[in-house]
């Protein structure tokens, strides 16, 4: 998750590793990303872009529970996002500005909006930057999420082969949130969020934090996370909350092997009932678990090499449940993106995961949780 897409490729790159570091700042093109953690100066008094990607792919699943998989459908943002975006800033003076994002996720094969119908689903903040990083408030995107999907998966958290589908816990962004992310500095980057969980019932139910250091040097990137949401549900009047909280250590690293290949390679720990993948758009999702993992180590390998305008990746995870269910579970992946132009790309990939014990999980890709335990993506995006 690292593009932007604005009519100026560069411009586009650079205003978002400034202001919207994490999950939006890839471009449509698979080899070149922006720097992360990096924090520019502005190059006039004030500016304001409008940007965008459409994505949309035929999804056919299969051995889904039941042994009745939907038929092969179209679904949007399957390899990133469908967006359209305004970002900008202002300068202030004394080397700071003011910077903004406001995203809605579009479902382009409907027209409706993604995130469960909100406006502005995808990221709405405010806030302030200058040369040591940007302190933003709003709905942003959260700092484990974060390290798996720009570090640790060569698929990005988009497409069948997701890293999303066996690690974290099914969240990619927190609400009412204060994010703090350093620009680089000597390879050095660092990043911390605290979610006012803002719960009828208590201050601290919903309440999310977490925080992230790494290292970028040469070829080698390196991030440790951790992420914590207190995630209780409860309806009206004395219902006994449920409590669904989540504990989610990673980390993540990727080496560049010459100007081809890369190797990523990620460790998670993760404990509490709602540590593992479910689906946090509908609140209710993780009951339907028969016997949700509330303690789990992932651990995740994979590769990527790019040859002209394709890149080919390849992805091993194994989810390893220690609670006395034991149900664990193996994903494998392939896929590959093709660059028609340094906006448009064609993208193709298959995922397969082998539950043991009753696990619940299932192949999905960006924008869907999946009901099959394999999945074939192809697909089209463009960014502008």
């Amino acid at each position: 998750m690292k593009n932007r897409f604005m009519k100026n490729p560069m411009l586009a790159l650079a205003c978002c590793a400034a202001m919207a570091p994490a999950a939006y700042c890839q471009t449509a093109q698979t080899a070149q990303t922006a720097p992360t953690g990096t924090v520019t100066a502005p190059s006039s008094d004030s500016s304001v872009q409008v940007y965008g990607v459409l994505d949309a792919g035929a999804v056919s699943e299969h051995d889904c529970r039941g042994g009745s998989c939907p038929s092969t459908k179209i679904s949007p943002g399957v390899s990133t996002g469908s967006v359209i975006g305004f970002t900008g800033r202002e300068a202030l003076g004394n080397d700071t500005s003011a910077v903004f994002t406001l995203e809605a996720g579009v479902r382009n094969d409907t027209g409706q909006s993604d995130q469960n119908g909100r406006l502005f689903g995808s990221q709405a903040y405010v806030g302030l930057a200058n040369r040591w990083g940007a302190v933003t408030v709003g709905r942003q995107y959260d700092v484990g999420y974060e390290t798996l999907t720009e570090v640790a998966d060569p698929f990005r958290g988009g497409m069948a082969g997701t890293a999303t589908n066996l690690m974290g816990n099914g969240s990619k962004r927190s609400d009412n949130t204060i994010k703090y992310r350093s620009a680089l500095i000597h390879g050095f980057v660092a990043s911390a969020i605290y979610s006012f969980g803002e719960s009828a019932f208590s201050t601290s139910r919903n309440r999310a934090y977490g925080a992230m250091i790494g290292y970028q040097g040469g070829p080698f990137t390196l991030r440790a996370a951790h992420q914590r949401k207190n995630n209780f549900l409860q309806g009206a009047g004395a219902t006994t909350p449920v409590d669904l909280s989540s504990r989610n250590s990673l980390v993540a690293a990727n080496l560049h092997l010459g100007q081809a290949a890369t190797v990523y390679a990620a460790y998670a720990v993760n404990r509490g009932v709602g540590s593992s993948p479910w689906d946090q758009d509908n609140p209710y999702g993780a009951l339907v678990l028969s016997s949700p993992s509330n303690r789990s180590n992932d651990a995740l390998a994979g590769v990527s090499y790019a040859s002209g305008p394709a890149t080919y990746m390849v992805s091993y995870i194994r989810k390893d449940d220690r609670s006395l269910a034991n149900q664990d579970a193996n994903q494998v992946a392939v896929g590959m993106t093709y660059s028609m132009s340094r906006r448009t790309a064609f993208y193709a990939a298959y995922a397969k995961i082998k539950d043991h014990n009753g696990a619940p999980y299932t192949v999905g890709n960006f924008s869907e949780q999946g009901k099959g335990r394999s999945a074939f993506n192809l697909g089209l995006r463009h960014a502008f």
